[in-house]
């Protein structure tokens, strides 16, 4: 289990991200029209409004290594919902 303060940074980064994303399409959009002043006002914007300094996290338990994109959560919890049979069509192979 994740650190719960952890959580809540990825947390309010993700509302930062989406509270800031058309701002930051905007000034993008005139960085590339050649405008120097848009580059300013990004740098101004909260870094943590930046989509990239997100993380992929497990849903379950905040888990931030071993994601599975597929499934929304880590290998480790992978593992045991597929081995109680609790993913749909997913089932413990063996040959």
């Amino acid at each position: 289990m994740a650190k719960k303060s952890m959580i809540e940074r990825d947390l309010k980064r993700e509302l930062l991200s989406a509270k800031y994303f058309a701002k930051r399409q905007e000034l993008k959009k005139r960085i590339l029209a050649g405008d120097l002043k848009a580059v300013d006002e990004l740098n101004k914007l909260p870094k943590d409004s930046s989509p990239v300094r997100r993380r992929n996290r497990c849903q379950i338990d905040g888990r931030p290594r071993g994601f599975m994109r597929e499934f929304g959560i880590s290998r480790v919890k992978f593992r045991q919902l597929a081995g109680a049979g609790l993913i749909p069509g997913v089932k413990k192979s063996s040959w």
